[in-house]
């Protein structure tokens, strides 16, 4: 499996990530040092303003596991036993600690009856104590950001079980990290979760402390999020998982905001109601997050929880336009397409180069999924973030767009950078049918072919025809027959057997009927391949349709997915 390839840098780039890196490392000189101490320090709070509730489901079974001693987070386990102190052992890797430090097993732990709470504010006390200060560790990024948040919801729950010194010290340590957070350069993509997380903390305490946070929260955020949240309600980083995690934070921030009286400003609202309005447009009818760009399938209890907040009930859209999504639905196929180019900027740090991936579902259940790389996943599972990895088609060894690497995205993030090429979708419709046909230019560069794919869903019959087409570019130089890949990446617990004539395999999901999937392609291969999902990585199979573009005739490969004939119809 080949390596993501490098990706060409200008040298400004690298003067750039140079000057930041250097300023990067005076910063985190500056905030060990006494001064920035001095300058997190402010006034102390008065107490609570708020009591906010975070809406998104617990896990009361994980909270009992908590209570033994058994922390489960990022695919793996730290068992210090009950009692004992997870921050003195060593954290199998930092995915595993950044989880642990940003808190957010907390919402499982307080779900448990009264010993949760106490033993929530046993691991804090435990946590001051050795990384209280913000030279240590998880006092930058990701942790800090989710920490803040999970600490400023258990709040109202830790407090009365604390000591008055105790409780003194929580409230004071919420002040100071969300003073950290603000002059924390962090993800750029995440720039509206970390607002949201200083805009809660300020919003949770009361007196002078939490007011000039909860000010200078709120106007960046209403300044900032037409940029974060699209018109159609995708988030800027085209993940519809980060999305709905955004909405949960937008809400918690303004239900807290209505206990103070205080009704969100107007631009938070607008992107509550649109972040809602994509929910219900990724989530019918299978109550799940398709995975586009490093976001993860969400659970269909945190889906379901979107949706019975959301006070619209807007009918769900058929398109998202800006996010550059189209969703064909017919009785039993369900289909999202990624009609876009990736984000740009710092929007992509967990973009992927997947040109027009698609994720099917079929009678309720997943049945092929776009991609099978995310964000939590380790680096060595980077190459899956390329075509590799999507169920889409891929030309040689070689990728659309690259991520940055080496200092450029150690300073910068993962950026990916090339992925500019032109693509644009056309939707038509008519009572009996529903076709998107996508024109990609993202093959221009490295190989000089243009690619289309239709996608046509037959309505009745409930069957979906696609058609990948690559053309010599018209300013294009195809460099000689290229290897073509057209990939579908099976959802876990899929399994899948090819025919003995090569040119039709069954798919059959658990609990559902079989499926099979015919093509005019050379050869259909069925590879193992890995997903990852909850923090762990899935052991899945790769259907793949093989051959050979001409540089002079270009190649056309076309393939349907329909109802086996064995099964009988539902």
């Amino acid at each position: 499996m080949a390596a993501p390839p490098r990706p060409r840098v200008s040298p400004l780039l690298w003067l750039g990530a140079a000057t930041l890196a250097l300023g990067g490392q005076l910063r985190r000189e500056w905030r060990a040092g006494p001064f920035h101490r001095l300058a997190i320090a402010g006034p102390n709070p008065k107490g609570l303003a708020a009591r906010p509730h975070d809406p998104r489901p617990a896990n009361p079974a994980a909270g009992e596991r908590l209570l033994q001693g058994r922390f489960d987070l990022a695919g793996e386990t730290l068992d210090p036993g009950p009692g004992g102190d997870p921050w003195n052992l060593a954290c199998p890797s930092r995915a595993f600690a950044e989880a642990l430090h940003g808190f957010g097993w907390l919402p499982d732990l307080l779900a448990v009856d009264e010993a949760g709470p106490r033993e929530a504010l046993r691991l804090w006390l435990h946590w001051r104590r050795q990384f209280g200060r913000p030279a240590a560790f998880g006092w930058t990024g990701l942790a800090l950001e989710r920490r803040l948040f999970h600490l400023a919801c258990a709040a109202p729950a830790l407090l009365p079980l604390a000591s008055e010194l105790e409780g003194a010290l929580y409230l004071g340590d919420l002040a100071r990290q969300a003073r950290h957070l603000r002059r924390d350069p962090g993800d750029p993509g995440r720039v509206l979760e970390r607002l949201a997380a200083q805009a809660l903390a300020g919003v949770t305490l009361a007196g002078p402390a939490g007011e000039r946070l909860m000010r200078g929260a709120l106007r960046r955020l209403e300044r900032l999020a037409a940029e974060a949240v699209l018109p159609d309600g995708v988030h800027a980083t085209r993940s519809p998982e980060r999305g709905l995690e955004l909405l949960f934070d937008l809400l918690t921030l303004d239900d807290a905001l209505s206990q103070r009286g205080a009704p969100a400003p107007v631009e938070i609202a607008r992107a509550i109601d649109r972040l809602s309005g994509a929910v219900r447009f990724f989530a019918l009818p299978v109550r799940r997050a398709p995975r586009f760009h490093g976001g993860e399938a969400a659970a269909p209890e945190r889906v379901a929880r979107a949706l019975a907040l959301d006070a619209a009930r807007a009918a769900p859209v058929k398109g998202a336009p800006y996010g550059a999504f189209e969703r064909l639905q017919s009785q039993r196929l369900s289909v999202a397409a990624d009609v876009g180019r990736p984000p740009e900027g710092g929007w992509s740090t967990a973009a992927c180069a997947q040109p027009a991936s698609v994720e099917i579902a079929c009678g309720g259940r997943r049945l092929i999924v776009a991609s099978a790389w995310s964000a939590a996943a380790p680096a060595t599972a980077e190459r899956l973030r390329g075509p590799e990895g999507g169920s889409c088609l891929a030309l040689g060894e070689a990728w659309p767009a690259t991520p940055l690497r080496g200092l450029p995205a150690r300073t910068f993030g993962a950026c990916l950078v090339g992925g500019e090429a032109a693509i644009k979708a056309v939707r038509q419709e008519t009572d009996d049918a529903v076709w998107v046909e996508i024109a990609s230019e993202a093959w221009r560069r490295p190989f000089g072919f243009d690619h289309a794919r239709r996608l046509f869903l037959d309505l009745a019959a409930d069957e979906l025809r696609g058609e990948d087409q690559l053309t010599p570019a018209a300013r294009g130089r195809p460099r000689g027959p290229v290897p073509y890949a057209i990939r579908f990446q099976l959802a876990p617990q899929v399994s899948a057997s090819v025919a003995v004539d090569g040119r039709s395999a069954l798919i059959k999901p658990p609990g559902g009927a079989a499926w099979r999937l015919r093509s005019d392609a050379p050869q259909t291969s069925l590879q193992p391949g890995v997903l990852f999902e909850d923090g762990a990585h899935h052991q899945i199979q790769v259907l793949t349709l093989l051959g050979e573009v001409s540089p002079t005739a270009g190649a056309k490969v076309r393939w349907k997915l329909s109802r086996d004939e064995a099964e009988p119809p539902a």
